[in-house]
């Protein structure tokens, strides 16, 4: 199909990409060319839409504020295209960009100028979800996300936001899509504000029902589980080609711990917002709403490991338990464990058999296929064609050293 919209186009299912700069129309004339000028520019500089333009599997709409990118080849295609022009705008702050994808029914008409262009529900319902998010937001409809969480490379990036009500009183389901650096991971101000609405307490005669502005039905978070929060280890080594190391035993512990059913864990997604930057555990367990703050370092040298971890109460800023391991690099696994387990038992929380069973498994005897298998996962965090085809590569090697290795059994789709 041609980048021109022919007339005869039928109905047909198509993926959107729906975007516009925030605040725009508060801008003076020469501002807002000026931003249109440099999103186009960086919009056009995306290798998934110079890859679909090419392909003849792409049509461009512009909005004024904005454009509708409606591709034709694959649900993954307006997502890609969203994380790389986040990615670009983080060299153009002065960008307030919004974005939100849905896939849905779009056909060919003619406007008013005799222009070819698309319209129907697939564009309509792209900006509705769209029109839920702050700016830096790439929002999701549920459909979209379902069709994503069958790649396994896209599942740890979509938290569920839940329903935000748009025009005519219609309730759209969302996904915030972001990672470590791509995205705005806080919550929209407009679920921020249905939340507040919901927890505002009001008085209820006896006997009379609940009325929509009762107190919401209490979270995973406010029942009586201890939750925690899994920070990224420090990488002590100061090479950051090492990181790699650090955040693979944090992924691990974090996995380690969602195992357990009488605990409660933040997603790996939600604490790596915190990498890098100075922290303090009380302040992070007010903004997650968790009991507990697990933080630690990592020292790799040659064939021996240093591995610290301490947790704290986000309570009181006091320390639970702490402990340092100076072992061989082939105890990584058993120090995993010995943490995982020094933690559930400080928090008194009771293992199910099999819950033991499965935290005591070890992926592969092999260290260096260990090794490839970090780097192979940091490379699918960062969310690009070339990081997954480098990603494909250090895999391949992991198993190619131990040919049995369990964990790159959830990565085959990649």
């Amino acid at each position: 199909m041609s980048s021109e919209v022919k007339k005869e186009i039928q109905l047909e299912i198509a993926h959107v990409l729906f975007c516009d700069i925030v605040g725009y129309s508060r801008l003076l004339i020469n501002e807002q060319r000026a931003l249109r000028d440099t999103l186009t520019q960086i919009v056009r500089e995306t290798e998934e839409f110079q890859t679909a333009e090419t392909d003849g599997k792409l049509i461009k709409i512009p909005t004024g504020d904005g454009m509708a990118l409606v591709f034709h080849n694959s649900p993954e295609a307006p997502a890609e295209c969203a994380l790389e022009i986040s990615r670009a705008l983080k060299a153009h702050p002065e960008v307030p960009l919004r974005m939100g994808v849905h896939s849905g029914p779009v056909s060919g008409v003619i406007d008013v100028n005799g222009q070819a262009s698309v319209a129907a529900a697939g564009i309509n319902m792209a900006q509705s979800v769209m029109d839920c998010g702050d700016a830096g937001h790439i929002l999701l409809s549920k459909r979209v996300a379902d069709d994503l969480e069958q790649y396994p490379q896209w599942r740890s990036i979509l938290p569920d936001l839940g329903a935000c009500e748009v025009k005519h009183g219609v309730c759209l389901h969302l996904i915030n899509l972001y990672t470590e650096e791509l995205g705005n991971p806080a919550a929209p101000e407009k679920f921020q504000q249905a939340k507040e609405k919901q927890t505002t307490p009001v008085s209820v005669a006896p006997g009379a029902p609940a009325t929509e502005n009762a107190p919401a039905i209490p979270t995973r978070l406010e029942k009586d589980k201890p939750s925690v929060a899994v920070l990224p280890f420090n990488n002590m080594n100061g090479d950051p080609e090492q990181e790699y190391f650090s955040d693979g035993i944090t992924e691990d512990l974090i996995t380690d711990l969602s195992k357990v059913s009488g605990l409660f864990v933040i997603a790996r997604n939600t604490v790596f917002t915190y990498k890098g930057k100075p922290v303090q555990v009380q302040q992070v367990g007010k903004e997650l709403g968790v009991s507990f703050v697990l933080e630690g370092s990592v020292r790799k040298a040659g064939s021996r490991l240093r591995i610290t971890g301490q947790l704290i109460s986000s309570k009181d800023g006091g320390h639970v338990w702490a402990e340092r391991y100076d072992r061989e690099l082939t105890d990584v696994f058993a120090i995993q464990d010995e943490i995982t387990h020094a933690i559930v038992e400080e928090l008194k929380v009771k293992l199910l058999p099999e819950e033991k069973k499965s935290i005591g498994q070890t992926p592969t005897d092999n260290v260096e296929a260990y090794t490839y298998y970090l780097r192979g996962r940091q490379f699918l965090h960062r969310h690009s064609k070339s990081s997954y085809q480098l990603a494909r590569r250090m895999f391949a090697k992991a198993v190619e050293l131990d040919p049995c290795y369990a964990r790159l059994r959830r990565h085959r789709g990649l």
